[in-house]
């Protein structure tokens, strides 16, 4: 990496094309999501946190944890590019979002894959599962995916740092990624490119071809249930983490030419929809809502008639 890297700066263009006059409708659409993202997964950790009978699927607070960081660290920059057209950003700080991007997305990848293994391990050995899924051992499962999802994006970072940067400056996408700076390079950055894209599909297909085997082999085990209800009972334990997991995977593989608007699709939908999902799904978190609303209907009602 160049001396002159240092003082380098980049400009977030955002979404191309895009008419100056909507640029304020942009940013407070952008900070509309961003706040449901913050309120709602928030929620869901401190339910987590103080309600004992929902710490048993832990991952779910972990990937509320690593939906609130990824958007924290992609949206207040592209917010402030739209609001006070200020789409200028350090090449070091570039550096950093760009490793804690890339972080996250790995971090989700491993939590879809422990989230298949939990319910591998519950339905096709529900006779161990006890033993085999202590909370211990879910505990491991996610420190040590906290860990290991740093090493694929440092792998591209470095590879990165090694390019000078000393021309072009115009980063076409809402926040700093590993494609879009390689191709603002003063060198050539085909090797580069070929790693980063090596290590992205290595963390995208290893997980989703556990996530396929897992549940291929809890299709297989729910087929041989003798009854309907039975059936259904198992897979409806599923229905939760498949939506997710969908939600996550599917748009990756959609080819379009809107490439930055499906890119920000499939990185900002989980995290919206993710809370929704919990409270609609997990039977605990929708009677605790239940419960909340109608304690505030009563104490509105007591206040109307009282106050």
């Amino acid at each position: 990496m160049g001396d002159s890297s240092k003082d380098f700066l980049f400009f977030i263009v955002g979404f191309p094309g895009l008419q100056p006059k909507y640029y304020s409708l942009m940013a407070a659409f952008l900070l509309c999501i961003y706040i449901a993202v913050i309120t709602g997964n928030s929620l869901i950790v401190v339910l987590f946190v103080i309600e004992r009978s929902l710490q048993k699927p832990m991952y779910i607070i972990i990937l509320s944890l690593s939906d609130i960081g990824f958007c924290t660290v992609a949206l207040p920059k592209v917010i402030s590019r739209y609001w006070f057209n200020d789409g200028y950003i350090g090449f070091y700080v570039c550096l950093f979002q760009r490793q804690l991007i890339h972080y996250f997305g790995t971090l989700n990848s491993l939590i879809m894959m422990i989230m298949a293994l939990d319910r591998y391990l519950a339905i096709c050995y529900p006779l161990r599962y006890p033993v085999l899924m202590t909370n211990r051992t879910m505990r491991l499962l996610i420190g040590f995916s906290w860990v290991t999802a740093m090493i694929a994006p440092t792998i591209s970072l470095m590879q990165t740092m090694k390019l000078p940067f000393c021309g072009p400056n115009t980063i076409i996408h809402c926040f700093c990624d590993s494609l879009s700076m390689n191709q603002l390079a003063c060198a050539d950055a085909t090797l580069t490119n070929l790693i980063s894209y090596a290590v992205a599909m290595f963390v995208l297909l290893v997980p989703l071809s556990f996530i396929i085997f897992s549940y291929l082999s809890i299709l297989v085990s729910v087929l041989r249930i003798a009854n309907t209800q039975g059936r259904m009972k198992a897979f409806s334990t599923c229905a939760t983490q498949l939506t997710i997991i969908a939600i996550y995977y599917v748009p990756r593989f959609m080819n379009s030419s809107q490439k930055i608007a499906l890119v920000m699709f499939y990185s900002l939908l989980p995290p919206v929809v993710n809370p929704f999902i919990y409270c609609i799904r997990i039977k605990e978190i929708r009677q605790i809502f239940t419960f909340c609303f109608v304690q505030i209907a009563i104490n509105m009602m007591l206040l109307s008639l009282f106050g």
